[in-house]
């Protein structure tokens, strides 16, 4: 089905500057305070050189932030919505949270908010904020979470009374697209859920990311906001920027025009003044609206920041809307803008409607479709404009003060990487939380993208391959905190995913196995550049030259006994089994893709049979073929393991049964006879080199016995091995939970394992590793996120993708007890998908109780309170023993992979009905 919106995204594809549907849309973050970037202090204090309090004073550098917000590609003008209830002692211009170290769990938003619909072109979106009706209590959530350990859950804005009596506003944030990509409609409607007429200030605002105060050279004129002649009695927010070009914002009901400018007051940071010929600053408008001073006001009502001010008496169970309208061009409106402004919103509705519902896995089901449609809106409201011009920031700008000479040692925060110079979209982890990219973060998020928009989820693969991201030496950058940590390497996976997503079948399902040829020229892209990145991996993580890999902590924060990125207590290093395994993975995604590439060139064969090698030497490696030190591969636990190697040369295994030991399994892949048809110099290669070197094939697999349908199988992994691996994690006592599978064995909850280290004096220690099933009680990484017992979405996405390719190539004779003890045999498509229904079932309300799990002890609020009933949250992580959201409440990014299990679950139970 090809709807309105498919009609734009294929217009914005064609002809970007001539139909630019994806210039305006939701990339205004929701935290440009507590960033690195923003961050000009002698020794990195993120967290307290702009912090919460700071905002509403202090002109940020390098973005801007706001509740809801809309701008335009390069966030040069930016609006969003603010609101004061009459009882803080601030505007609520900006969601509140506390920093890493105040939070009992780090950093941690408190507020509620919702993204419930969203389509690609952002022609529609549409979001839900919970505004308190009495005093926001900023004190004491902060005092709350500071008093508590880590052993303790946090303190939520729930745990308050402020939502007893239903006492708040429910306030729908709106976006939509008129008559083209740059007619932006504006619609904010406050719903007073309490039993009392409530006082509300409403601001819309309208300013531009001050770009002209730091002394910059080319930066061109300064943009300019003015009131304006309205149409009759409207008035009108006249906007010029030199490279936007000029627009009016129109404002329904007579509101009041305020106007300042975006920059500092010197009279609260006399050292940060960043223009020092302004008059009227970044506070004056919310100064007059909690106090009517007026001084903060340019009486001209002109400058760079403004709001239209709705006050507000909102009755008991009632609601008002406000209506406002930006149109480009310079004079005013030959017609009333709102006439046909409720019909825009209502057939933007209609369309958006519409495309998903040609998305939908299964349109009868309206749970499914609901978890489907909000995942993906969460996705598109994370998207957020990123600038950080590394070298410009750690040298400092011509106007203002020069940051300390402790900002350009070798050992201050991301010296090594002024070549990442970044001014883009890009899809967030969240947009509060984490309002920076991490890569492996990113590259789950392209996945479900590609169902709804596959352009950006290429593009979002191809920025972090960039000159100015990607570093010279070929590394992707990790996250802004340290782009020099590294996050394991699932850029190939994610591109042959989305590779794959986006060759469709006629029929419009995705080309996982058939013949279909996709966008090769995406594809060989993204080749190219990861061959430089591949090389630095072997060149730089493999210290000895064994194809044995370390990384550090790879994203897996607490996972081990100690930080895997520090200098081990004692000395020695890891040899990590998740890393190794990474490579493995790695490699034959490459090989996979190279393959793929040979059926339109030829001359990639010769890169198949290089990336297919030198997976053997990695699971070689593993096995220890041919050294002198012992395997990854504990004969006894029959379980992967890390393996510290001592000063002194000695090797030992850290037998911890965790995620690290289960990430093997990634590494396998099925080459059907047709691809071997197609790259004969391939597959006659693959045939000497394992008849040659034996000691590598019986490693791997049976290749020389095809599998189903003659196909061969490439693993880590043969039979024995993969059986006795998922008897481990397929035990309930032990990675089995309802929910998924957890990140640790649950044996440690009894039992924690211990290890005797010695301290840097010689003398021993011991260092343990629990049982969490929530959130972490260490400090280790910040201690904002778990994995030692929770479930992670992304880990278990590709647990099950990998049970399908084994079952894609053993078949249904091929059966593996689940769950372990239980006596009963399953093929392992049958456990994939028993996998999946674990994870669907923490957003599904539960048959017998209507609850869903994903929302612990709040889930029978979001059951009974219509108010709350249908609003979907797409947590970081989950409880491993009662499937709570824990960590980031709106990491939809790697969490709405569920979008593409229902997906999968879907084409499963299809397939099966045709036999």
């Amino acid at each position: 089905m090809h709807t309105l919106e498919h009609h734009r995204l294929s217009q914005a594809d064609a002809d970007p500057a001539g139909h630019p549907w994806r210039r305006w849309g939701p990339y205004l973050a929701e935290r440009q305070w507590g960033t690195v970037r923003e961050d000009y202090s002698k020794h990195g204090d993120v967290w307290g050189y702009v912090g919460y309090d700071d905002a509403p004073r202090v002109t940020y550098r390098w973005g801007e932030d706001g509740i809801g917000g809309f701008c335009d590609s390069r966030q040069r003008l930016c609006l969003a919505p603010a609101f004061w209830n009459g009882q803080d002692d601030r505007v609520k211009e900006r969601l509140f949270g506390l920093t890493g170290p105040e939070g009992n769990h780090g950093e941690d938003v408190k507020e509620l908010y919702y993204y419930l619909d969203a389509v690609p072109s952002h022609a529609y979106q549409r979001m839900r904020y919970k505004y308190p009706q009495a005093a926001f209590p900023y004190a004491e959530l902060r005092r709350q979470n500071r008093n508590r350990s880590k052993a303790e859950p946090e303190f939520e804005i729930t745990d308050t009374d402020l939502f007893d009596q239903n006492r708040y506003f429910d306030i729908d944030i709106e976006w939509g697209k008129g008559d083209g990509p740059e007619d932006v409609l504006w619609r904010i409607t406050a719903h007073n859920r309490g039993d009392k007429a409530a006082p509300l200030h409403v601001l819309a605002q309208a300013w531009f990311r001050n770009t002209w105060a730091w002394g910059l050279p080319g930066v061109g004129p300064k943009p300019h906001l003015e009131t304006a002649t309205g149409n009759g009695t409207l008035d009108t927010l006249r906007i010029a920027h030199p490279d936007l070009g000029t627009f009016r914002l129109y404002a329904d009901g007579q509101p009041k025009l305020l106007v300042c400018d975006n920059e500092t007051n010197p009279a609260y940071f006399p050292d940060r003044v960043s223009n020092p010929d302004a008059t009227y600053f970044k506070d004056g408008i919310s100064q007059w609206v909690m106090t009517g001073d007026e001084s903060g006001l340019n009486p001209a009502r002109a400058g760079t920041r403004a709001a239209f001010c709705y006050p507000l008496m909102v009755p008991a169970g009632g609601s008002a809307t406000l209506r406002l309208r930006m149109m480009p061009g310079d004079g005013p409106a030959e017609q009333d803008p709102f006439a046909d402004f409720d019909a825009q919103f209502s057939s933007r509705i209609q369309e958006a409607d519409d495309f998903y519902g040609s998305l939908y896995a299964e349109p009868t089901d309206p749970e499914r479709c609901q978890i489907q449609r909000q995942a993906w809106a969460g996705l598109l409201w994370a998207k957020q404009y990123y600038r950080f011009d590394v070298r410009q920031w750690l040298r400092g700008d011509p106007a203002s003060p020069a940051p300390p000479a402790e900002r350009r040692k070798p050992d201050h925060r991301n010296v090594g990487w002024e070549h990442l110079r970044c001014g883009d979209v890009i899809s967030m982890p969240d947009k509060w939380e984490f309002p920076w990219f991490a890569a492996w973060d990113l590259a789950f998020h392209t996945v479900p993208i590609a169902q709804i928009d596959p352009t950006f989820a290429k593009g979002q693969l191809l920025l972090l391959l960039r000159e100015r991201l990607m570093h010279p030496s070929g590394q992707l950058p990790a996250y802004e905190w340290q782009f020099g940590d590294v996050n394991p390497p699932v850029h190939a996976w994610a591109a042959w995913r989305v590779y794959k997503i986006t060759a469709k079948h006629p029929d419009g399902g995705d080309s996982a196995t058939d013949n279909v040829i996709g966008d090769t020229v995406f594809l060989e892209s993204v080749f190219q550049k990861l061959l430089v990145n591949f090389t630095w991996w072997v060149n730089r993580k493999d210290r000895e030259g064994r194809n044995l890999f370390q990384g550090g902590f790879l994203g897996l924060d607490n996972i081990g006994v100690f930080d895997r990125s520090a200098p081990l207590p004692g000395g020695g290093y890891l040899e990590q089994a998740d890393g190794t395994s990474w490579m493995a993975m790695y490699a034959l995604t490459m090989m996979r893709m190279a393959l793929e590439l040979t059926r339109t060139n030829p001359v990639y064969e010769d890169m198949a049979s290089k990336f297919f090698e030198h997976f053997l030497y990695i699971a070689g490696a593993m096995e220890n073929v041919g050294g002198d030190v012992g395997s990854l591969w504990d004969t006894e636990d029959e379980f992967y393991y890390d393996a510290l190697l001592a000063p002194d040369g000695s090797h030992q295994l850290l037998k911890v049964r965790s995620m690290v030991g289960l990430i093997p399994l990634f590494a396998v892949e099925v080459l059907d006879p047709e691809l071997f048809e197609a790259a004969p110099h391939f597959a006659k290669r693959l045939t000497w080199f394992l008849t040659n070197r034996p000691e590598l094939a019986a490693l791997v697999s049976r290749w020389q016995v095809p599998g189903r349908g003659e196909r061969q199988l490439l693993s880590l992994l043969r039979g024995h091995r993969m059986k006795a691996l998922l008897r481990r994690m397929l035990d309930e006592a032990e990675f089995l939970s309802d929910y998924g599978i957890r990140s640790l064995s649950r044996v440690y909850e009894a039992n924690p394992y211990r290890f005797r280290l010695a301290d840097e004096g010689g003398g021993p220690r011991e260092a343990t590793v629990g049982y969490e099933p929530g959130e972490s009680s260490l400090s280790m990484f910040g201690g904002n996120s778990n994995w030692r017992g929770p479930v992670w979405l992304p880990m278990n996405f590709l647990i099950i993708e990998s049970l399908q390719r084994f079952h894609h190539y053993y078949g249904d004779d091929f059966l593996v007890e689940f769950p372990t003890g239980s006596g009963k045999l399953l093929s392992l498509r049958d456990i994939a998908d028993a996998l999946a229904r674990g994870l669907l079932r923490l957003f599904l309300p539960d048959k017998e109780t209507g609850l869903r799990p994903l929302y612990g002890s709040e889930a029978k609020r979001y059951r009974d309170d219509p108010h709350f009933q249908n609003l979907l949250l797409f947590p970081e992580y989950f409880h491993g023993d009662n499937g709570r959201g824990c960590g980031a409440s709106h990491q939809t990014g790697w969490t709405a992979l569920i979008a593409k299990l229902i997906q999968m679950e879907a084409d499963d139970r299809r397939a099966r009905e045709r036999g």
